[in-house]
């Protein structure tokens, strides 16, 4: 087994950085025996491969393809949640330090007429700003292409020696009682070899083969119709048109256009069209004269990459299937904008999970969990976004029958009717701050509610969050050191006992309930006042994935029970008997 790292190929900047255009995967051999096998190499891949190996589990990574480009029209960016997901994999700096598009140029998501039009709505960023996140968060979203989290993610696990595989194709998972046998052949010399390991996550995108094989279907509705992304390169460099820096991700509404045209580096911008139906490829030149309407002037353009997609919601009945589990756009794929970050959702759910069960720890109900949370929350997400979809549409229609003047009308009723399409605009484009941080779990097998509350829970909404300390939600973060280290940055590999009240006698029971049932546990003392008023409770028991499984006032709980539904034992705690160690430890 050989484990080298990707290969990269860059473009220059007109300033002389470089960023990267196209990659190869590793070029190496799969090991043969692993205790988890991830297929896929996309951001969802390699952050599970990322996610695991941080919980101390062997991992190995395949992927039928051998490069990845940049001009293929993925994601362009992911929320602060992710970020927060980023700082405990130890990239997050990274992926801010390797940027495509000059990063002066990343104004925020701005309403336009055009490129080089009229301001409609949105808010750019404090020019200048020298503070981080906001009341929510201490972390900010972040804007790069797909290709820069693959890179970083693989130069990470290049570091780690975590082998990764670029040309293996998956034919066939079969799962046994001890493990799965996943069959891959060589894309290019057609050798063919066989992977045994504990578990397999399937991480390979919409059209999953590791679902297939696995049987697991899926639900929702087909679209009617097909709308597609693009990726246009300006020839010759940076139009004049566009000046020194221009706004590098604009939503676009006026009489001809309407969608996002959004810079991957200075020549190469993403762009939408559709709707069409379903079996309608646009031409070239019907692409390219689109863009220009995007852009406001005659751009010189050349179409580098074509990606189709639909407004339709597809999700996996189940996310995990015995020893086969699912992430990402293998287990859910929906109307675009914010999907990677759900997948980035999925793999810090599931690792600490996965982990708890190979060591040991875990019960037979803890993947069982990963379903009942994930899923759970990504149709709540999916419903959204179908729904703001169709809201877009209608005031786009809107849109439309007010009129989008010329960009060079300058007149004072020109002005009107853009602040009227602003207006309505508006409506739908507020940010949707419970899509990003509300991933509340309020149906799990492996979180111990509080008497009552699942009953007395706020409606989940997409535009509201509000920090909450209860038991399925995510733990309010803060910093615990004048340096900044934060309590996310404190968490390890395993669920951690806050201690908020100067009395510890509970410590002593959490302690002889983890060391005779064999289930990992940290300590932390966070005595502030301020603290315990925020968490509402004496005790509050936080896992790897920042989310709250437990919390209790006083002396009236009992350890071992809190601790053996969180670690997914309620079953053998049911039934009478001690949490049994794992079986599958040695798989």
């Amino acid at each position: 087994m050989t484990t080298s790292s990707a290969r990269y190929s860059t473009g220059h900047h007109a300033t002389d950085r470089t960023w990267v255009d196209r990659f190869e995967f590793p070029r190496s051999t799969p090991p043969q025996q692993i205790e988890v096998l991830i297929v896929g190499a996309g951001p969802s891949g390699l952050g599970t491969a990322l996610e695991l190996t941080r919980h101390g589990v062997s991992v190995a990574v395949v992927d039928s393809a051998t490069e990845a480009t940049l001009v293929r029209a993925g994601a362009a960016g992911v929320s602060a949640r992710s970020v927060e997901i980023f700082r405990t994999w130890g990239v997050a700096e990274q992926i801010r330090d390797n940027w495509t598009v000059p990063p002066e140029w990343n104004k925020g998501n701005v309403l336009v007429t055009s490129v080089v039009g009229h301001v409609l709505g949105g808010k750019a960023p404090d020019a200048f700003s020298r503070s981080a996140g906001g009341p929510v968060s201490r972390e900010d979203g972040v804007r790069r292409p797909q290709t820069v989290f693959q890179k970083v993610f693989l130069d990470r696990l290049a570091e780690l020696g975590v082998p990764v595989a670029g040309g293996w194709r998956v034919e066939a998972v079969d799962q046994d009682a001890d493990g799965v046998t996943s069959a891959v052949v060589h894309v290019e010399s057609g050798e063919r070899r066989e992977i045994r390991s504990a578990y397999v996550v399937g991480a390979d995108g919409s059209k999953s083969t590791v679902r297939g094989l696995a049987g697991i279907g899926r639900s929702g509705e087909y679209a009617t119709e097909r709308h597609w992304r693009y990726v246009v390169r300006t020839v010759g460099g940076v139009p004049a048109e566009l000046g020194p820096a221009p706004s590098a991700s604009n939503i676009v509404f006026n009489d001809h256009y309407s969608g996002f045209v959004s810079a991957l580096n200075e020549t190469d911008w993403r762009a939408y069209a559709g709707p069409f139906p379903v079996d309608y490829v646009p031409s070239e030149e019907e692409l390219i004269e689109g863009a220009r309407k995007g852009f406001g002037f005659d751009a010189d353009l050349e179409v580098v990459s074509l990606t189709g997609y639909y407004k339709s919601t597809r999700i996996a009945d189940r996310f995990v299937s015995g020893r086969i589990a699912l992430v990402g756009d293998a287990a859910h794929v929906r109307t675009p904008g914010g999907n990677l970050s759900e997948g980035f959702g999925d793999v810090a759910n599931l690792g600490w999970k996965l982990a708890a069960v190979l060591q040991g720890a875990g019960g037979a109900g803890l993947l069982d969990s990963y379903d009942q949370e994930r899923r759970v929350h990504n149709e709540r997400v999916a419903d959204h976004a179908l729904a703001r979809a169709i809201a877009n549409d209608e005031a786009l229609a809107e849109v439309r029958a007010v009129g989008v003047p010329a960009d060079d009308d300058t007149s004072a009723e020109a002005a009107e009717r853009r602040a009227e399409v602003g207006r309505i605009l508006a409506r739908d484009f507020a940010f949707a701050l419970g899509v990003v941080f509300d991933e509340r779990y309020d149906a799990s097998s492996a979180i111990v509610y509080d008497e009552g509350q699942r009953t007395a829970e706020r409606p989940w909404t997409p535009d509201v969050y509000v920090d909450d300390a209860r038991p399925g939600h995510r733990a309010p973060n803060g910093a615990i050191e004048a340096s900044g280290v934060t309590l996310y940055g404190r968490l390890g590999s395993a669920p951690a006992l806050l201690v908020l009240t100067d009395d510890t006698t509970a410590v002593d029971d959490f302690a002889r309930a983890s060391r005779e049932n064999g289930l990992p546990l940290d300590v932390l003392h966070l005595t502030e006042p301020e603290v315990r008023a925020l968490y509402g409770a004496d005790y509050a028991l936080v896992r790897p994935d920042h989310h709250v499984a437990w919390h209790g006032v006083g002396q009236s709980f009992d350890a071992a029970e809190v601790l053996a539904t969180v670690y997914g034992h309620r079953d053998a705690l049911e039934a009478g008997h001690e949490p049994e160690e794992s079986a599958l430890q040695n798989a």
